[in-house]
């Protein structure tokens, strides 16, 4: 590890406001976002070892998978009708991302280059 993410992590260890089945529980919902195998099994056997139940990491790899797939459901109809509109077609009102609402179940805000556009405005 180099020096510089070795400062880092000390620091977030100096401040985690969390209890360390926590803070492993929510590495491991990262890891599994991030789609990295090895930190997945890391931070499965640290949440283990800091005592939560199967019961609580199989909730948070559902709950993981389930926003993901929400995510990437409003991510992929804002490329989507960005890439139908840029070859000068109309994506229609199922894929205006001002409008649309049924991929969280709630109002989008407004499209910004902060929120990418997204339906939900970045907080699905």
């Amino acid at each position: 590890m180099n020096d510089a993410m070795k400062i880092v992590d000390e620091t977030l260890d100096a401040i985690c406001p969390f209890d360390s089945k926590t803070e492993e529980l929510l590495k491991f919902a990262l890891s599994i976002k991030a789609r990295s195998a090895p930190c997945v099994r890391k931070h499965f056997k640290g949440a283990k070892k800091e005592g939560a139940s199967d019961e609580e990491i199989a909730y948070v790899f559902a709950l993981t998978m389930r926003e993901s797939a929400g995510a990437d459901d409003c991510w992929t109809h804002s490329v989507i009708k960005d890439c139908i509109e840029e070859t000068g077609g109309s994506a229609g009102p199922d894929c205006d991302v001002e409008t649309k609402t049924d991929c969280c179940g709630s109002e989008p805000e407004p499209a910004t280059v902060e929120t990418d556009a997204s339906c939900c405005g970045g907080s699905c």
